[in-house]
């Protein structure tokens, strides 16, 4: 059975700058989230949710080992934070606005042996 609920519902986020690259670490509350977050965020649906973005902008490269994605979007942040006109230049806003994304996950069946 799938659902759909927020992103923030089931991770937190954090964001970060390196020129006008835009980086986000995504980290489930739920270890067992994990694979099912990562198969959800894709470039595309990244890039449609930032705005209409290239998919070409957008990685999502899950970290097993740290239990995060980290998503970068590239030419995100008008020139970086030293030229842009943005009222926001260091992006700080947009992991809140990420959490804001809908996401279909699958919800798992416990049997009575799995309690």
């Amino acid at each position: 059975m799938s659902e759909w609920v927020q992103l923030g519902d089931k991770a937190h986020c954090r964001f970060g700058d390196k020129g006008d690259t835009g980086l986000f670490v995504v980290v489930p509350y739920e270890a067992g989230d994990f694979e099912a977050l990562a198969a959800t965020l894709t470039p595309e649906r990244v890039g449609q949710h930032l705005g209409g973005l290239p998919a070409e902008w957008v990685t999502c490269r899950p970290c097993p080992g740290l239990g995060a994605i980290v998503i970068a979007v590239r030419s995100s942040l008008g020139g970086g934070v030293t030229a842009s006109l943005a009222l926001d230049a260091h992006g700080k806003t947009l992991s809140g606005y990420l959490l804001g994304m809908r996401v279909l996950l699958e919800r798992q069946k416990i049997s009575l042996h799995q309690r």
